[in-house]
């Protein structure tokens, strides 16, 4: 049976009476690529966070294994759950293959020196990615994409049941997201599961197996990109109307329906109330 990580009608508010998320239920497998969809204000990264056991629920639960991640230890949640945040920024000036490095802190023991098995899988993760030329690179000379690409090998090295992306492919050029979603692919494949926040509804319909449609801290809609990823969705999720480009019998993809003329009366209509808005207000996460 595969591994599992859920939640369990998980709520949060960082404001009191302000819920950012309400009573999200949504279940993960390993050996899957899921994709968290929504405008931002959504609560995409607040749920991610709680995911990983950064964030603590006001109501509801997050269970690996059906046990409650937030009663695990930190070095235990962390062999179970990886996180790669959007930025990182180091206090030294390591090279990249030291912060690749980093993400094998967990079976380090204190005051103990990296192993051979983990300068290893820094390596692996870094030739995964095709990072090789970055390894004595300092990481402060590389740009925000390389950071980026240098981020998600740190997860990789990591070993975890399950990885947490944040925005993996935001700043990168097409090639770069390319890459980095191909790796994510290659080692779900072995087992791993990996869930990722997006703003490319694209990349979901591409890459992912399983879509969680996120809107005002609610999801909308969860199930097979197919099912997800389609224009009456998106325009309820994105609040503009939306076509899907493709006969079928190749890759598809979904497209603003508007002419740049229709946009601009959209935008100047009084109902507009802009992407993503929260209900009731509260943090924009």
């Amino acid at each position: 049976m595969a591994l599992e990580l859920r939640s369990e009608a998980v709520s949060y508010a960082y404001v009191p009476g302000r819920l950012v998320l309400r009573e999200v239920s949504v279940a993960f497998a390993a050996g899957q690529v899921a994709f968290l969809l929504g405008p931002n204000g959504s609560g995409k990264t607040t749920f991610l966070d709680c995911l990983g056991g950064l964030r603590r629920p006001i109501h509801g639960q997050v269970l690996f294994q059906n046990r409650s991640v937030l009663s695990m230890s930190p070095r235990e949640r962390a062999r179970q759950i990886g996180y790669v945040p959007q930025f990182h920024e180091p206090p030294f000036n390591f090279t990249a293959w030291e912060v690749v490095l980093m993400g094998r802190a967990p079976y380090v023991r204190w005051l103990s020196q990296p192993k051979a098995r983990d300068r290893q899988a820094a390596d692996q993760a870094l030739a995964l990615l095709g990072l090789e030329e970055f390894r004595q690179r300092p990481y402060y000379t590389l740009s925000g994409g390389e950071r980026r690409l240098v981020l998600v090998a740190r997860g990789l090295a990591q070993g975890a049941s399950f990885l947490l992306l944040d925005e993996p492919d935001a700043h990168l050029d097409p090639a770069n997201q390319h890459r980095v979603l191909l790796a994510i692919q290659h080692i779900v494949a072995q087992g791993l599961g990996a869930i990722i926040t997006s703003h490319s509804p694209n990349n979901a319909l591409l890459y992912g197996m399983q879509v969680a449609l996120f809107s005002h801290g609610e999801v909308l809609a969860q199930g097979g990109p197919e099912h997800v990823v389609t224009p009456a969705l998106l325009e309820r999720a994105y609040g503009i109307p939306f076509q899907l480009v493709g006969d079928g019998n190749g890759p598809q993809v979904v497209i603003p329906a508007e002419t740049p003329a229709h946009a601009q009366l959209w935008l100047q209509s009084p109902s507009y109330e802009g992407p993503g808005a929260v209900r009731g207000g509260g943090h924009t996460a």
